[in-house]
């Protein structure tokens, strides 16, 4: 796996996949949108300004991986949770964005997901991705994600903890989700650089 990012003329950016990493790539993005979970349904005659201001959930997630995409705006983990007037700043700033949040996540990872199928339906094995600069907006917001979550089920720390992380012998179960963490940064990176002016 040593896909990497190049800019395109115009604007966007491209990489050659492999099968395999296509499926991986699909995969995990698939994972990501059931951990978000399904997006609220339009519903028909719904006033949109009322849609607009629909109230989220007041208190942070249970799933470590959830909480790290979706953190608290006052203090995060380390703050006093005896704190009762930061933990109701904390509790309204989420009831206010985290419904628009979730659906900014989920688009991104939709946005990867239907990416990743127009290339299957071009042909099989490998293919050339190219993606308009929209595009390339979704794929950084997703593979920014898709690190954060693989990173929290690893409970990737300080860099002494990373080093040993990094180390695994193929043996250890970890060793794949390592290699993935390990290859999702890389994309990102080129992503990043392939954008930058």
């Amino acid at each position: 796996m040593a896909s990497h990012f190049e800019p395109l003329k115009g604007g966007g950016a491209a990489v050659a996949l492999d099968e395999v990493e296509i499926s991986i790539l699909r995969s995990l993005a698939i994972q990501l949108l059931e951990l978000i979970g399904p997006g609220e349904e339009a519903i028909e005659g719904q006033d949109p300004l009322a849609a607009l201001f629909a109230e989220g959930p007041s208190e942070a997630p249970s799933d470590p991986a959830l909480a790290r995409l979706f953190p608290d705006a006052y203090g995060g983990p380390e703050a006093d949770t005896q704190d009762d007037e930061l933990l109701a700043r904390s509790a309204e700033f989420r009831r206010f964005t985290e419904t628009d949040l979730r659906s900014r996540k989920r688009d991104d990872a939709l946005a990867v997901v239907r990416t990743l199928d127009s290339l299957n339906a071009a042909g099989d094995g490998g293919a050339v991705l190219e993606l308009g600069p929209d595009d390339c907006q979704h794929w950084l917001g997703a593979l920014n994600d898709l690190r954060l979550t693989i990173g929290t089920r690893l409970e990737v720390g300080d860099e002494d903890e990373n080093d040993a992380l990094y180390r695994l012998p193929d043996s250890d179960p970890r060793k794949p989700m390592v290699m993935a963490y390990l290859w999702l940064g890389a994309l990102q990176e080129t992503l990043v650089e392939t954008l930058m002016p």
